[in-house]
């Protein structure tokens, strides 16, 4: 069973949402794999009986050790692990196991300071040392510093005056600025080049009518895509699951599109940032996209919208295309009006787009245009002139200009967070 390995000792990081999906989950729970295995079923079931009292320990037992919570990446030996618990349900759970299973004198481990951040997004005051501005070198008759900086890679879509794709454009029709800075373009290409995608679904109560045609319109828009992209399906509702590895067979897609048990409430931010950690962990593609089908606003996740946003542009994460049925009078005008505006952020921050159909029947057109939207796309990448070493986002807008084209429309992230890299000691000039 592959383990998170945390990219940054100095901030701590929380457990798993789902079991597949490394260094993406937010709520504590009880690692059975890192326990005796003699007493799995135990803590499995104490976990179950806390967030279903209305079951016998049989019934949760049985629950638990079912093959929907066998996930793993290797399929022929699953571990089982409790996905995602609420965190008042985590603690009255180890708090429990702390009574029936541990020694009686067993002292609780001492907790962190308050001033450890133990947010899975980091801070924006979080205690961050500098790095050096480089390594010295000596050349010539003086020293020269040689400073880390980013390579950053833009997908960016231009539509004219009329919302049509413009697909004719050179290298030399545009201009890209970081901080109002204008940088140097290091590549150019404009190719139909695969990609990897998270199919990330809606499995809560309100789905259950609607996910055979979304199921339909999520495959459509797979088979409309590269032969050679790769996706994996997550379903999510209370909980997230990944019921599809990454894969190019629309067969396995099919059937990961197919667990539909549509319980729940709606912990869309969750899946978000789980599903964008995992393209960053394994995804084969440099060029990365989730595709999000959801009926209503988050109502579940620990993390809020702001938070979500961030942690994918910490991750110079994927582009971000948001669907949502919000027709119906299933949610009152403030919740519509609250769940628009959190998939046209999630989509708007990234350089994606949200849909909002009027019904089912649309969905599969509009399926088709996010499928031709990314087969479209112009890739841009430059070196920032500013140093990782340089902490805080940094805003990027990029211009096409073209004669003949009137204004255009340019679609791409905001901006990004630099990657902090471990710093190198400085050379020693030589005589010092």
């Amino acid at each position: 069973m592959r383990r998170f390995t945390n990219p940054n000792p100095a901030v701590p990081q929380p457990a798993q949402s789902f079991a597949p999906l490394k260094g993406a989950g937010f709520s504590p729970y009880i690692d059975v794999a890192e326990s005796n295995w003699a007493l799995a079923p135990e803590i499995l079931s104490a976990q179950e009986r806390i967030c279903h009292p209305e079951r016998s320990e049989a019934q949760s037992k049985d629950l638990l050790l079912s093959p929907r919570h066998h996930i793993s990446l290797q399929k022929n030996n699953r571990v089982p692990r409790v996905s995602f618990l609420r965190p008042g349900i985590a603690l009255a759970s180890l708090l429990l196991l702390s009574v029936t299973l541990l020694p009686a004198q067993t002292t609780p481990p001492k907790p962190p300071p308050l001033t450890v951040d133990r947010d899975p997004v980091r801070s924006p005051d979080a205690d961050i040392t500098k790095a050096p501005t480089g390594d010295i070198t000596k050349q010539g008759g003086g020293f020269v510093v040689h400073a880390d900086v980013e390579e950053v890679s833009l997908n960016v879509t231009v539509l004219d005056g009329k919302g049509q794709i413009v697909q004719d454009l050179k290298k030399d029709d545009f201009k890209v600025l970081e901080d109002g800075i204008q940088q140097n373009l290091l590549s150019f290409q404009h190719a139909d080049i695969p990609v990897s995608i998270g199919l990330v679904i809606d499995n809560s109560g309100s789905m259950y009518k609607k996910r055979p045609s979304v199921n339909k319109s999520a495959l459509d828009l797979i088979l409309a895509s590269n032969p050679k992209d790769e996706a994996f399906v997550v379903n999510f509702a209370d909980d997230a699951y990944i019921d599809q590895d990454l894969t190019s067979d629309a067969n396995k897609l099919k059937d990961g599109l197919a667990h539909i048990e549509s319980r729940g409430g709606t912990a869309l931010y969750d899946a978000v940032v789980a599903s964008a950690d995992k393209l960053a962990a394994d995804a084969r593609r440099p060029k990365q996209v989730i595709v999000i089908i959801t009926d209503g606003e988050d109502n579940a996740s620990t993390l809020n919208l702001e938070q979500a946003i961030r942690r994918v542009q910490q991750l110079s994460g994927p582009v971000i295309y948001s669907i949502g049925l919000l027709f119906g009078d299933e949610m009152s005008r403030g919740e519509v009006r609250h769940a628009r505006r959190a998939l046209e952020m999630l989509s708007g921050e990234t350089g994606g787009i949200a849909f909002f159909p009027k019904s089912l029947d649309q969905v599969d057109e509009i399926a088709a245009e996010v499928a031709r939207d990314i087969r479209s796309q112009y890739t841009l990448a430059y070196h920032s002139t500013k140093s990782t070493s340089d902490p805080g986002f940094r805003k990027v807008t990029v211009i096409a200009q073209s004669k003949g084209d009137g204004k255009l429309n340019v679609r791409t992230r905001t901006g990004y967070f630099p990657s902090i890299k471990n710093a190198k000691p400085a050379a020693t000039p030589a005589g010092h």
